[in-house]
């Protein structure tokens, strides 16, 4: 006896029950009852009406036992419609925190995920997160320091980031399903989702490395679900689908709804329908006038649609699009959507479940894309049925959606703990004042939280079971930072000299609240810090006590008759590295610094107030050359008199005498030369000038040529 597989696609017109039969290597369609809501008992893949519902789902299972006997279990499936999708991106402060593992990203991860899960509850007016089952996410992007990046894992820096893309059920739907089928004597076999099921028979696990999008149009809604990279990344819904048009083929040909639909149906499949209008006239109208008439209704759908994808498919078109569902029969929505997403027009089409491979339909049963979805529950149900496990997570049990391999993270989602709180606090940060400049010295970081399963320590991403026991303890947090002085200054700065061939090493001076410590003393919350040393020579020397190179650096001056004369081509000068410089500049750790100095005479101090200290003329005496030189000025010393070549010091106290300049005359070379009178002189002797005679106060000029005669006797 082949295996029966009870499937019900319950949607908001109608309620579709399939009967398929598996043989060895394949499937059989074997039935398919369809029947139309009497009322309005669904809105938006959410049953409002759960005794409504049951009602058609009783009527349906009664028609199919008389024909395949009792059926006790269903496949259904949640409608793609009630999916909430939400984007969410969150940021962390890594400063000083060691490089990133796998559990720190998969932790972030997941608290953007409960951000997403916080503002699907927040728009859909729901007082809980927990109202709402994750059922995938895909991280759209990380970044590290505001860069994109690729991967964190093994990274380093001040702040990242991750935004996702998060899609949710919630728990609503899946709780009213379960009513309804119980109220039918029907128990849930398993659970799939819409698009899922769609997808599972029309896009192969192979072909989801592709960017495909797959659109099932129903009667009130279009749910949409897009793949890239093996997986499912997206799932979405326009509130726009076939009543759309058969509400616009109602206004346009003033047909009631029922009608309307019946017209809608054999635009395809006739050239030539042929309607009664309400006043009760029949008309034939050729299909492509009817088509014509409601292409503003096509192009709303299509834009809608086509929105829609673009928003879930990071504002990018996909490589193809797949339509299934009785709406994707719309005339020209094909060829509308391919314009609408850039995409040539084979590469979007109705897939009906011709495509579906290893499938057999029983002849009686009509064929169309409005089947593939029914026929998707009952083959994913069957071969990936996802069931309800129940876990326990600090004492509380909790229930899962069994979607995929469920982790610790998706329990703690479920659970409702803020995975934002489970690492431990930062410790409280110091703020202090460095040489004037706030600094703040964050505390040490918190430790991650503890997660075990039945007593052994596990990470985020580890797959759980039914029935499993999770306890979740949140990290230590971190202390205040434990910081001395000398790590705040990373060290004690020092520098080494030469100054006069002599090493010197300057030590930086250290203060806290201006007392001398030494470094090694622990910092406190509003200290106020001081790391000096030396900056310039004039400190430097100061350092070393060496204040007397520093005042011969002074310029040189002296007190003359109580006037201060500068004389500024004397006194210290400074030599850095062998260049010329000043007590004020710089200097850098292995300089080396000379110092220079030299005293004036006292013809310097002349020269530099332009005072003459003598007065000179050449002249010749008796055949010799002689220089004839007087004092025009006199320095005195503590009253002695200071010769040419006296040194004068610095801050010296001067008396300056200045005399009256007077012609030399004869008589002022008898003070340069000793006369030797000749043994045999006769009477006096005779002064000459030029080889003129003259006398004592003749006076002269530079050049006279000057003699004494002295008359002599011959010896007898």
């Amino acid at each position: 006896m082949h295996e029966k597989l009870f499937a019900l696609d319950i949607g908001t017109r109608s309620v579709v029950g399939i009967i398929l039969e598996k043989t060895a290597d394949s499937f059989e369609v074997t039935d398919i009852v369809s029947m139309e809501h009497q009322e309005r008992a669904m809105l938006d893949g959410q049953i409002h009406d759960v005794i409504a519902v049951s009602k058609v789902i009783q009527t349906i299972k009664d028609i199919l036992e008389k024909k395949h006997g009792s059926l006790h279990k269903v496949s259904v499936a949640a409608a793609g419609r009630a999916l909430k999708t939400e984007r969410a991106s969150i940021s962390i402060d890594i400063n000083g925190k060691p490089i990133l593992q796998h559990d720190d990203v998969l932790h972030l991860e997941l608290s953007a995920v409960q951000k997403a899960q916080a503002i699907v509850a927040e728009k859909n007016n729901s007082s809980s997160n927990h109202h709402y089952y994750c059922v995938g996410y895909s991280v759209l992007y990380y970044r590290l320091d505001d860069q994109e990046i690729g991967s964190l894992i093994d990274q380093s820096g001040t702040k990242v980031s991750v935004e996702i893309i998060a899609t949710f059920l919630p728990k609503a739907v899946v709780e009213s399903l379960l009513a309804a089928l119980k109220r039918a004597d029907l128990h849930m076999q398993a659970l799939t989702l819409e698009p899922i099921a769609a997808i599972n028979v029309l896009i192969p696990q192979s072909m989801r490395r592709l960017n495909v999008a797959l659109v099932d149009i129903g009667a009130g809604t279009s749910d949409i679900a897009l793949t890239d990279s093996g997986t499912v990344i997206a799932y979405g819904m326009v509130p726009i689908a076939g009543d759309e048009i058969t509400e616009a083929i109602s206004d346009s040909l003033l047909l009631d709804f029922p009608l309307a639909e019946t017209a809608k149906r054999q635009l395809i499949a006739q050239e030539i329908i042929t309607v009664t209008d309400i006043l009760g006239f029949e008309t034939d109208i050729p299909s492509t006038e009817v088509v014509e008439s409601i292409i503003p209704s096509i192009e709303k759908l299509a834009d809608a649609i086509s929105q829609e994808i673009y928003i879930l498919n990071n504002n990018k078109p996909p490589k193809a699009v797949m339509l299934v569902g009785g709406g994707s029969l719309t005339p020209k929505l094909p060829e509308l959507l391919a314009d609408k997403l850039n995409l040539p027009k084979n590469r979007v089409a109705i897939r009906g479940i011709e495509a579906i491979g290893q499938l057999t339909i029983a002849d009686h049963v009509h064929s169309g894309p409005e089947l593939v979805t029914p026929i998707g529950i009952a083959l994913a149900a069957h071969k990936s049925p996802i069931q309800y496990m129940g876990v326990n997570v600090n004492g509380q049990t909790i229930r899962l959606f069994d979607m995929k391999e469920m982790t610790v993270g998706d329990c703690l989602l479920t659970a409702g703990i803020k995975l934002n709180k489970l690492y431990g606090k930062p410790g409280m940060a110091m703020m202090v004042e460095f040489n004037g400049q706030l600094i703040t010295i964050p505390g040490e970081h918190g430790t991650k939280p503890i997660l075990t399963i039945n007593g052994k320590d596990v990470s985020l991403d580890y797959t759980v079971q039914d029935g499993d026991e999770i306890t979740v303890q949140q990290g230590e947090d971190g202390r205040s930072p434990r910081l001395s002085i000398k790590d705040l200054t990373d060290g004690l700065p020092s520098k080494q000299v030469t100054i006069n061939d002599a090493k010197h090493t300057i030590h930086a001076e250290l203060r806290r609240n201006d007392q001398i410590v030494t470094g090694e003393e622990f910092l406190h919350d509003n200290d106020r810090i001081t790391c000096t040393i030396p900056g310039t020579l004039e400190e430097l020397f100061t350092k070393t006590n060496k204040e007397d190179l520093l005042r011969s650096v002074k310029p040189f001056t002296v007190t003359v008759n109580e006037k201060e004369v500068t004389l500024p081509s004397f006194g210290g000068k400074i030599v850095k590295n062998g260049i010329l410089t000043n007590p004020t500049s710089t200097y850098e750790d292995g300089d080396v610094i000379e110092m220079k100095s030299s005293r004036p005479l006292t013809t310097d101090l002349a020269y530099a107030m332009n005072a003459q200290l003598i007065f000179s003329i050449p002249v010749t005496f008796n055949g010799k050359k002689l220089q004839l030189t007087k004092k025009l000025a006199e320095f005195y010393r503590d009253g002695q008199t200071l010769t040419n070549e006296d040194v004068i010091n610095q801050g010296d106290t001067l008396s300056f005498v200045q005399n009256k300049m007077e012609p030399f005359i004869f008589q002022d070379v008898f003070m340069h030369i000793d006369i030797d009178m000749p043994e045999h002189t006769v009477g006096g002797f005779l002064l000459m000038k030029n080889k003129q005679e003259t006398t004592f106060n003749e006076t002269l000029a530079p050049g006279d040529e000057l003699n004494i005669l002295w008359p002599t006797s011959s010896p007898t």
